[in-house]
């Protein structure tokens, strides 16, 4: 590292900054002289501007330790190190509590003195309101001055009239941020609330309107061209109808994330976003035990296969703020790995990251990561899971979904890991095609290796279905669809699916860690299947087109290994609950099928099979199960 001194950037105006050696004494100097004509007005306040010979020399002997006193103790409180233009209420506090401490310490000298020598107890009291207003007032004054500035630098630029639909404490924190940054183009005009105790009111100077119903209305006679929904309580039925109001009216539109997504973001701007089918499913929020998956976690050593997919990001991302030991990424994407070591750097700097371009279908090196690193959970999320792609390629879905798990799942009993978690698939229940039949191989592997002898690892599996917006979903299909001016294709118009959005299968992925004791396959509870012709209209209309007129929609039929509808249980399987409502453990009526001396000998002639043995060869592990 190198010690010699960096200049500092100039500043817009052209000027360079002091150097930090230098702005404190300057800030001190500054300090000192509020504080002290806080005390001198102080004490003329006290006797009315004729201060007597006799208290005017008791303030000069005790100015020369309470002004002292009051500049340490704002230093303890970092007012030195604080950006003097960027002031708050934190920052008032810690104003607030230094002066209510040095406060404090004068009234207990003069007690203690008996006011010998010491100013008289109104001007401790009248110094003390002084000197609070008189720094707060020169922090105050220095923001205003920097607004002010920027604002007179952006005022040139164009801005978006923005309405901001709910009136809270969240569509109050939005509207603060897009004032503070002209550079957003962005100016809140008004806010729109159905509470009628709000509607006709101001919030922090803009004015409340109500109800929603004449939302199109109002927006057109306030030339607003982009409404921001600010309800993280607001109900799936709720965003529907604003939706449709505002696609009705020609309006842009976005949504604030709900408050925990929010928790670990520095801007609210910056995570906008457009409405997605996954506000308007209807499903209630899942409520997960992070207390429990963070006594889990914290400290441990964990290992994610997969790790650059949809999901495995995803995991990596909740496990991080768990406060693991070390974070291992196992993924063969060069791109992906590198894109998510990145995104971890960045935004959990704590945790410390292993990014390993490793295959988990090479046993020599998932071997060496865990003789290595002795992770003590493993969440094996690699897998081949595109359904028409695998029907075209058998072999390459049973190495990689089958050979890979097995491999993964040996390597990590072989060193001590407490416990492996497969990510599975509803698609594994009575499969209809190449990837669903290999999935249930991959369970049965993890099934069969648990009930091995002589090993202290807790083996399970963790069954849902779709998940909305991951890589290769149809809500990426239609999406890009849609871009292109259509058609949007579904295969039936009665086909359906059970979604979830990426956090919400995360979270209950790592909650049903918290329950595994070896051995068990979890069910995530999905709600409603959800009909894909509905999800293609959805998606249409939240981009602003009308389904059959501006952009079509074409039934194509069935693909190969594609079913109408998915299932989460086979007929030998009974469902008993956990300590979670979403979460339930299957028990099987017969034993797990022993699978993997089949599949080992298999491999060595898997890749000189064609397609049709493979299909036919995984159909007889399918009907296996079945029987």
């Amino acid at each position: 590292m190198s010690l010699s001194a960096t200049p500092e950037p100039p500043t817009r105006s052209g000027l360079v900054p002091l150097p930090g050696a230098l702005r404190s004494p300057v800030l001190v100097a500054t300090y000192a002289s509020i504080l002290l004509a806080a005390s001198y007005l102080a004490l003329t306040l006290r006797f009315d501007f004729e201060v007597p010979p006799d208290f005017f020399e008791r303030w000069v002997r005790s100015v020369w330790w309470i002004v002292p006193l009051k500049l340490v103790l704002l230093g303890v409180f970092g007012q030195y190190r604080s950006l003097l233009t960027f002031f708050s209420f934190p920052d008032a506090g810690r104003i607030f509590y230094a002066m209510g401490i040095a406060f404090v310490l004068q009234l207990g000298v003069w007690f203690l003195t008996d006011g010998v020598s010491m100013i008289p107890r109104g001007t401790i009291v009248v110094d003390f309101v002084l000197s609070l207003v008189g720094l707060a007032g020169l922090r105050a004054g220095m923001r205003m001055v920097r607004e002010k500035t920027a604002c007179g630098h952006f005022a040139s630029m164009p801005s978006r009239r923005v309405a901001i639909i709910g009136a809270g404490p969240e569509g109050a924190a939005l509207a603060r941020e897009i004032r503070a940054k002209p550079g957003l183009g962005m100016e809140v005009v008004c806010f729109i609330d159905d509470d009628p105790r709000k509607a006709g009111r101001t919030l922090n100077g803009t004015q409340v309107l109500g109800v929603r119903q004449g939302l199109a209305r109002t927006a057109s006679k306030l030339e607003v061209s982009k409404c921001i929904l600010a309800m993280p309580e607001a109900s799936p039925v709720q965003i529907r109808e604003i939706i449709d109001a505002l696609n009705e009216a020609g309006i842009d539109h976005a949504i604030l994330p709900p408050v925990d997504a929010l928790l670990e973001r520095r801007s609210m701007v910056g995570h906008l976003r457009h409405v997605s089918p996954e506000d308007l499913l209807g499903r209630e929020p899942v409520s997960i035990d992070q207390a429990a998956i963070g006594r889990l976690m914290a400290g441990e050593v964990v290992l994610v296969t997969g790790a650059g997919g949809s999901i495995g990001s995803e995991l990596c991302r909740q496990i991080a703020a768990h406060a693991p030991a070390k974070l291992i990424l196992v993924e063969r994407s060069e791109p992906a790995l590198f894109a998510l070591e990145q995104e971890l750097a960045r935004d959990f700097q704590e945790v410390t990251v292993e990014p390993l371009a490793v295959d988990v279908c090479d046993s020599a090196g998932m071997e060496s990561v865990h003789a290595r690193w002795k992770p003590a959970f493993v969440f094996h999320a690699a897998a081949h899971k595109h359904v028409p792609l695998m029907e075209r390629q058998p072999a390459e879905a049973v190495w990689n979904n089958a050979l890979g798990t097995l491999s993964a799942a040996r390597a990590a009993m072989a060193h001590g890991c407490k416990k492996f978690v497969l990510v599975s698939t509803d698609k594994a229940v009575n499969p209809a095609g190449v990837m669903g039949a290999t999935k249930l191989l991959a369970e049965f592997c993890v099934g069969e290796l648990q009930e091995s002898p002589g090993h202290g690892t807790a083996f399970c599996s963790v069954r849902f279905g779709n998940v909305l917006d991951s890589s290769g979903s149809v809500v990426r299909v239609f999406r890009d669809q849609i871009a292109s001016g259509g058609p949007v294709t579904v295969t039936h118009p009665e086909i359906e699916r059970y979604f979830m959005s990426i956090p919400e299968a995360v979270g209950l992925v790592l909650q049903s860690a918290t329950f595994a004791q070896g051995g068990e396959v979890f069910v995530l509870e999905m709600g409603r299947p959800v009909k894909i012709r509905d999800l293609a209209r959805q998606m249409i209309e939240l981009s602003g087109f009308a389904p059959g007129r501006d952009i079509p929609i074409e039934f194509t039929g069935l693909r190969p290994g594609e079913k109408m509808t998915e299932e989460s249980t086979r007929g030998d399987e009974s469902r008993s609950p956990t300590t979670h409502p979403k979460i339930h453990k299957l028990t099987r009526s017969s034993k797990v099928p022993a699978v993997i001396d089949e599949i080992e000998k298999t491999a060595p002639r898997l890749r000189r099979m064609d397609a049709g043995e493979v299909r036919a060869w995984l159909r007889g592990f399918a009907e296996a199960a079945a029987s």
